[in-house]
């Protein structure tokens, strides 16, 4: 693609972004104290990342099965309030402990 045609996707984006993040700032003045609403908004970011890595999660490796076994040994991990790096690294070996057996 031409750089041409490309500058006006750009731009675009770049606007949609920019009033994404502008227009609840400058529409909403004061507190939200909304119970209902403060608790929404509090999740919302837990939400879009958990729905953005799910599919992300399965699609990534050679199988399904070392998917989930990773994606399993994570969670398991996780529940057990283990850091972020030992998380991460345990569900990579449980993939490749898999992806290995599998051949």
């Amino acid at each position: 693609m031409k750089f041409t045609e490309f500058l006006p996707y750009l731009i675009v984006m770049a606007g949609v972004t920019y009033l994404i993040r502008a227009i609840p700032l400058v529409m909403v003045k004061k507190k939200i104290e909304n119970q209902f609403i403060n608790s929404f908004l509090y999740y919302i970011p837990y939400t879009v990342l958990a729905a953005m890595t799910f599919p992300a999660i399965f699609y990534a490796t050679g199988s399904k099965l070392s998917a989930g076994a990773g994606c399993l040994t994570a969670i398991i991990l996780a529940f057990y309030k283990k850091s972020l790096i030992v998380v991460a690294s345990g569900a990579c070996l449980a993939v490749l402990a898999v992806e290995l057996v599998l051949g």
